[in-house]
């Protein structure tokens, strides 16, 4: 039995709102046990005896579009990914007036694309990292939507295989 984390994408935010009853509901509906959701920001963990990462990811994108009518897009990871990802933060996460940001991507490929593509960009002091198969990202707190890489990683194109949380919240989920 492995223990995962569903990240999803922009809800609660835009206009995609659910409960999070509805959705630990959903989440369970698929026949996945322990089912947890934390803050409401669209994170959920539960218990699989599936190693189909490919598929659950599937079918937890499919039950989303049913259920609540949007184009659901998630990021999945088991617990001891999320371990080491959170464990990598190569900045200073508790600076004072800063945000510690992990990107998290279906698509690892796209963050090195993100990655490239900020070499053209002024960051300032925001600094970026690629991490296995993640981006971190540190930016001054009140510039996380404004920041030339803020920006850049709202990018519609990048809507349906990245996911953005704090560092802070993927602790929560551990």
């Amino acid at each position: 039995m492995a223990r995962y984390v569903a990240l999803l994408r922009g809800v609660n935010v835009g206009g995609i709102t659910m409960k999070m009853g509805d959705l630990r509901e959903t989440v369970a509906g698929l026949g996945f046990t322990n089912v947890k959701t934390v803050l409401a920001s669209g994170n959920v963990l539960f218990d699989s005896g599936r190693a189909d990462v490919p598929g659950i990811k599937s079918d937890i994108e499919t039950a989303l579009r049913d259920r609540f009518g949007y184009e659901a897009w998630i990021v999945l990871v088991d617990q001891p990914t999320l371990a080491r990802i959170v464990d990598a933060f190569p900045f200073d996460a508790e600076r004072e007036g800063w945000h510690p940001y992990v990107l998290l991507s279906s698509d690892p490929a796209v963050l090195a694309e993100m990655l490239a593509a900020a070499d053209a960009l002024e960051l300032g002091d925001e600094s970026l990292r690629l991490g296995d198969d993640v981006l971190y990202w540190h930016v001054e707190r009140g510039e996380t939507l404004t920041s030339p890489f803020g920006k850049l990683a709202g990018k519609a194109k990048y809507k349906s295989t990245t996911t953005n949380r704090n560092l802070r919240t993927l602790r929560k989920l551990l």
